[in-house]
Formats: C-alpha cells, sequence, structure tokens
C-alpha cells in the first residue's frame, strides 16, 4: 500500500477505494455460500448417513457442483452442512431412492449470474482506470515516455519581472560591462524614448569572457533593473538525438518570448549551437545546424523587432559562426573580463556581507592577493575560509584562515607535515633555493612566503610570490622579468647540485624544467629577445606538422635556447655558492618552522648583507 501511495496520484485513491469495495462485494448466493462453508461434510460421510436414516433433505446446486444436506433432530436454525459434488453421482441418486430421502435440484438464479457479470466488469473497469492513471503519472514524470509528445517545446525557465532577485548592486568588478548595458535597461523601460528619434531597440548583446567572471549574473541584473520577464536557457538544450527537434525549440521559445514581451532571452554557452557551419561531420545538414540556421532566423529575420533582446554568453567567440556575430542580430558585444584590483575589493565587500570577519581582516589585502581571481573564485575563497573557521571552531573568519583558503585553492589541500629525515632536509634546501634568489634577483616579484608543509598532488613545498597587479592585466613582461624567473625557477635545481652534488639531484625539478623551456623557446621563437633577432616563428601545434622554417634555423634555435637556459641555471649556481652560509641559515629556520612568511624572510636576508656588507636584497 505503501508502494501505490508513492506512485498514484491523489485522485486515483477513489478508483482504489472503489476496487476494493467491488472485490468484496459478492452476489447473495455467494454471501450464503460463504456463510455456510465453515459446516461442511465429505461425499463418503453423505453417503454413510443415507443408509444410516440420518438425512432429512438434499438440495443439489447443479452450477455450483454443491449439495445441501439437512440431518434430521437438528434445531431448525441450523445451517446445513454442504458436500461438494462430482460430475455424476449415481451412488447418492441410487441411495437417495432407496432412503426415500427428499431432493431437491436448485438453479442458480439468472439475476445472480447477471450480478456475477456485472461484478466482473466493474473489476476490469477499475482496473483499466488504474492503469491508466499509473502511466499518465509514468508519462508526465521528467524523462517518461510522455516526453515523446514535447520534443519540440522550449525548456526555458521562466521568471517573472523583478522576481530575478538580482540588480546592479549585487554585481561588483565588472562597471565597464555595466555602463554598457545600462542602456539596454534604458531601452526595456523607455522605449519610446528612443523610437521617437528613429532608434531601433538591439536585437542581441554577447557576453564574452573568461568562466566565472559573472556573465550569468550580469543577464540576471539586466532584467532585475528593468523589471521584465527573463527566459534563460542554456545552448546545450536545444541540441537533441532527433533532426528538427532543435529547431521547433527555438521557434517555441521566441514564441513565448513575443507573447510576454518586451522581455530578455538568454542563451548560455551558446558556442554549443552556434558554432561554425559546414564543418562538422554531416556537412550542412546536421540537427545543429538547422538549430543555428533557425536562430538566426528569429533574431533577424522576416519580422521587425517585437521587444524581445537576447542575451547570449561565451567563453569562446572564436567558434562562433559569422553571420550570428553580425550586427542586426548581436549588435553588441561586451567583453566581461577578469576584475581587477578595485573590482575583486568591490566583489569581496558584495560576498562578505552575510560572512562574519574578525576585524584583523582586510579586504584590501586580499585582494591583493588575488590577482587573476575570478568572481566566482573569489566567492569560492570566502566560502572555503567560512568552512576553515567552523571547522576549528572559531567564532569569525581571521587571516589565518583567509591564507589558507588561498593556498587550498591555488595549490591544493594541506597534507601532515614530513618527518625529519633526509627527504625533509632536502626540500627545504629547493624551496630556500627559489625563494632566495626571489630576494637576490633585482628583477622579481616580491616573495609571499615559503613553505615546507606538503599538499596534495605531489607537492612537497613551494615559494611563492605576490605578482605586480599592473604586469599580469596589462600582460607586459619585459625581458629583464623573463630573464629572472628562468633563473629563480632553476634556484631549486641549482641549490640540490650545490648542497648534495650533481649525483645527488632529485627529479623534484622536472616541472621547473618544462616551465623554463617553454619560456626560453618563447623568448626566442616568438619575444625576439635573442641572437636570433627581431623574428617570429610559427611553432607545429601537432606531432605531424613540420615548421614553417628550415632546418638549420630549427637546429639554431633548440642551440640557443639551451644556451639561455644553461647561462641561467649558471648564474643561479653562483648566486646560491656567494650565499652558501646565508641559506644554510634560512634552511635550519624553514626545518624548525617549517614556513617563513615573506617579511621574516627578507628581514633574515637584509640582517645576513648588512652584517657581511654585500649587496642589498633586490
Amino acid at each position: 500500500m505503501a508502494v501505490l501511495r508513492r506512485v498514484l496520484p491523489k485522485r486515483s485513491w477513489l478508483l482504489a477505494a472503489v476496487l476494493g469495495l467491488t472485490l468484496t462485494t459478492t452476489t447473495p448466493a455467494q454471501a450464503q455460500l460463504r456463510q455456510s462453508s465453515q459446516l461442511q461434510l465429505s461425499y463418503t460421510e453423505l453417503l454413510r448417513k443415507i443408509q444410516q436414516n440420518q438425512v432429512e433433505e438434499i438440495a443439489v446446486y447443479r452450477q455450483r457442483q454443491v449439495a445441501r444436506v439437512r440431518l434430521k433432530n437438528r434445531p431448525a436454525n441450523e445451517p446445513p452442512l454442504e458436500v461438494q459434488l462430482f460430475d455424476q453421482n449415481p451412488e447418492l441418486l441410487r441411495q437417495v431412492r432407496q432412503a426415500r430421502v427428499k431432493l431437491t435440484v436448485v438453479d442458480q438464479p439468472a439475476n445472480d449470474a447477471l450480478m456475477g457479470l456485472l461484478a466482473n466488469l466493474l473489476v476490469g473497469l477499475v482496473l483499466l482506470l488504474l492503469v491508466i492513471a499509473l502511466l499518465r503519472r509514468l508519462s508526465n514524470a521528467p524523462g517518461g515516455p510522455g516526453q515523446a509528445l514535447s520534443f519540440g517545446q522550449t525548456r526555458a525557465r521562466f521568471q517573472m519581472a523583478a522576481k530575478t532577485g538580482v540588480k546592479f548592486d549585487d554585481v561588483a568588478g565588472i562597471e565597464e560591462a555595466k555602463e554598457e548595458l545600462q542602456e539596454i535597461v534604458t531601452f526595456l523601460k523607455y522605449p519610446d524614448r528612443f523610437t521617437a528619434v528613429g532608434a531601433r531597440i538591439p536585437r542581441g548583446v554577447l557576453l564574452i569572457g573568461p568562466p566565472g567572471t559573472g556573465k550569468t549574473l550580469l543577464a540576471k541584473a539586466i532584467a532585475g533593473e528593468a523589471g521584465v520577464p527573463f527566459l534563460s536557457i542554456s545552448g546545450s538544450e536545444f541540441v537533441e538525438l532527433f533532426v528538427g527537434v532543435g529547431a521547433s525549440r527555438v521557434r517555441d521559445l521566441f514564441r513565448k518570448a513575443k507573447e510576454q514581451a518586451p522581455c530578455i532571452v538568454f542563451i548560455d554557452e551558446i558556442d554549443a549551437v552556434g558554432r561554425q557551419r559546414g564543418i562538422g561531420i554531416g556537412g550542412g545538414n546536421d540537427e545543429r545546424e538547422q538549430t543555428l540556421n533557425q536562430l538566426l532566423t528569429e533574431m533577424d529575420g522576416f519580422e521587425g523587432n517585437t521587444g524581445v533582446i537576447v542575451i547570449a554568453a561565451t567563453n569562446r567567440p572564436d567558434v562562433l559562426d559569422s553571420a550570428l556575430l553580425r550586427p542586426g542580430r548581436f549588435d553588441r558585444q561586451v567583453f566581461v573580463d577578469l576584475p581587477t584590483f578595485q573590482g575583486r575589493l568591490a566583489i569581496l565587500r558584495v560576498h562578505a556581507r552575510d560572512k562574519k570577519l574578525s576585524p584583523e581582516v582586510s579586504l584590501e589585502t586580499v585582494a591583493r592577493r588575488t590577482p587573476g581571481f575570478s568572481g566566482a573564485a573569489l566567492a569560492n575563497l570566502l566560502n572555503e575560509a567560512a568552512i576553515l573557521t567552523a571547522r576549528r571552531r572559531k567564532e569569525a573568519i581571521t587571516p589565518v584562515e583567509i591564507e589558507d583558503a588561498i593556498d587550498r585553492i591555488t595549490i591544493g589541500l594541506t597534507l601532515n607535515p614530513l618527518m625529519d629525515g633526509k627527504k625533509k632536509r632536502l626540500i627545504a634546501y629547493h624551496e630556500v633555493g627559489h625563494a632566495l634568489l626571489i630576494a637576490l634577483l633585482p628583477h622579481t616579484d616580491p616573495l609571499n612566503k615559503v613553505t615546507i608543509i606538503p599538499r596534495s598532488g605531489g607537492i612537497g613545498g613551494f615559494s611563492q610570490q605576490i605578482f605586480n597587479e599592473e604586469r599580469v592585466d596589462s600582460g607586459l613582461y619585459t625581458r629583464a622579468w623573463l630573464y629572472s624567473q628562468m633563473v629563480l625557477t632553476l634556484g631549486g635545481r641549482a641549490a640540490e647540485a650545490e648542497v648534495f652534488g650533481e649525483s645527488e639531484v632529485t627529479v623534484g625539478a622536472s616541472n621547473d624544467l618544462q616551465v623554463v623551456t617553454q619560456l626560453a623557446r618563447e623568448m626566442v621563437t616568438r619575444y625576439g629577445m635573442s641572437e636570433l633577432g627581431l623574428v617570429a616563428l610559427d611553432e607545429p601545434t601537432d606531432w605531424w606538422q613540420r615548421p614553417n622554417y628550415s632546418d638549420e634555423l630549427a637546429q639554431r634555435v633548440d642551440e640557443l635556447v639551451r644556451r639561455m637556459i644553461q647561462q641561467a641555471y649558471q648564474q643561479a649556481r653562483q648566486l646560491l655558492r656567494a650565499h652558501r652560509p646565508l641559506m644554510d641559515q634560512l634552511v635550519e629556520r624553514l626545518l624548525e618552522q617549517e614556513t617563513i612568511e615573506g617579511e621574516e624572510f627578507y628581514q633574515i636576508v637584509r640582517d645576513y648583507q648588512a652584517q657581511n656588507q654585500t649587496l642589498p636584497v633586490g
């Protein structure tokens, strides 16, 4: 019964009740037969009682092959005994004639047979209704067979005006994009102001930017500010296995949007359906291309603008079809880039509204520590810090939780510290080699901390820098900075060689070598920062492709890359060799504390340089 309650809808319980009543409904003859079923007599006993002259009357029911027997010297209100008969009963008839027992043959009444037939029909009808109700319930379930009839209907989520719950005040860090989209809000609020001077409402806006920068949130904010209905759907929901389904969904989407005009239709990840045509396996006749053709027609076809503005988002504009990007369909392309320092600070303030922060936490410091973080990454950062605070049973988030959350996101989970031994000392020298070169070289970003606490992913320790935000945002790196990055990246391998010898170096610098090799090759082939001169050489992207330059030039490139790496490695070894006592001192402090913060590290280096009158810290 519990299973039926979960499966059947509420209105089906009436049918179940009828079924229960029907199954318990019987004819009068059946009721009389059930009442006497408790007093039964075998066929052999009946013959013996007839021979003993104990039977007064016998009533035979031919249709049911049952005989009801009344015995002599029994009370009149006592129910008769029931005997099951055979198809042929010659012995019973012979003994009844010899004993002169009263025999009555009873035929089943016509109305009794009719009632039985009606009862059976009612049971079948109720069962049929139950099956229909069950199938209807299953067909309406998500993914049920009934969904086959609604393939062509749109699956867009619909929200009425002011129901998105998002305004421009809730979107921080992308002020330039908000200013460009403010006109869309004005168009939706006051369309007559623009149509009076001949301006037309933009048909579409394409939001372009890396993942997590707030493109979806920005689209919701436009609908919330304008107070218009908001329909949202993903580009992948248009494409189905069956040809023509996606196009039908596009038509249904815009039909519903026109009924609610003016409104906003938001298509997330439009590159799933808006890729360039004619490059797939199906040529120009596959399902995705038919869906794209229908989308192009709906956005700028034979009908004029009906007050429906399409906002789409993608992080891959290079794969979109050119017909989709032309003016008249997507009139504007708004770039939603990673936030700057002020943007990150504004985003942190928005997400810190419902977080309990201690007075020591400085959001400005957190914003400076997180260049390259998107809005979603900053929200995740504060959430991870809150989780760590609750796990450590603290009342408010402190700078320690913020720092640990940054390391957890960028590097990995903290593992148990290493036990004292050769491995721990080797890792300490490796990481101090990186950190010391960061402090000694003139063109490097400052050191944040160095640690030998292992992290998930096989990371035994790390030296962390605070990268210059202007350099990261602009992407302008000088030759001196790039070369210093090569030297300090090789510092770990150089420290191992200086302290333990070339025969004891480990594979811990394998990733460092990959980074340095890639950086040196780009300096030679792309940036023109080598003896090769001001040339840019295209590197092959696949193993089977040949470079577009001669083999002699390729050999020259390899020689310059190898020479540049060797030169950086020798400079790293010379600096560490000249500061070997300082490196030993830093390693002992790191083995004792397991983590040295940047300020403490620089102070130790400055004290050493003051005592030994060496060059100041870079």
